[in-house]
């Protein structure tokens, strides 16, 4: 499974060079993480109302090309791997054709206490 998220280039994302600032690029995964997250029905307010919520454990970043303002973006997520506490999820950020970010990260659930938990039951049924 794929999701698919477009991203919109303002000019508050460039930097004095005109390209994308290299930090808006985790914004742009991490808005398409959410959103992904929402489509498969999870409500994140109640996970963290309930004392759990998603955390980024790691993330591998390779800057490819670069993206300018006014570019039209699209973020894919497709899951990696999936265990009881573990996601592991391969980010790509392009303009058309032309592969622009990737990313590798790992994610898991975390209760008030910080101790891992395990990923919600939608998530899970991912590695199926």
């Amino acid at each position: 499974m794929t999701h698919r998220f477009a991203v919109q280039v303002y000019y508050e994302d460039t930097d004095m060079g005109g390209i994308v600032y290299h930090a808006n690029y985790l914004r742009y995964i991490e808005r398409a993480r959410s959103a992904w997250v929402r489509d498969l029905g999870i409500d994140q307010n109640a996970m963290r109302e309930g004392g759990v919520v998603f955390v980024v454990r790691r993330i591998e970043a390779e800057y490819i090309s670069t993206a300018r303002f006014e570019d039209l973006l699209e973020v894919t997520t497709t899951v990696a791997e999936v265990s009881g506490v573990r996601l592991t999820m391969d980010q790509e950020v392009r303009r058309g054709e032309t592969r622009i970010f990737a990313a590798r990260v790992l994610a898991v659930c975390m209760n008030a206490r910080g101790v891992p938990v395990r990923l919600p039951a939608e998530i899970r049924a991912l590695s199926a």
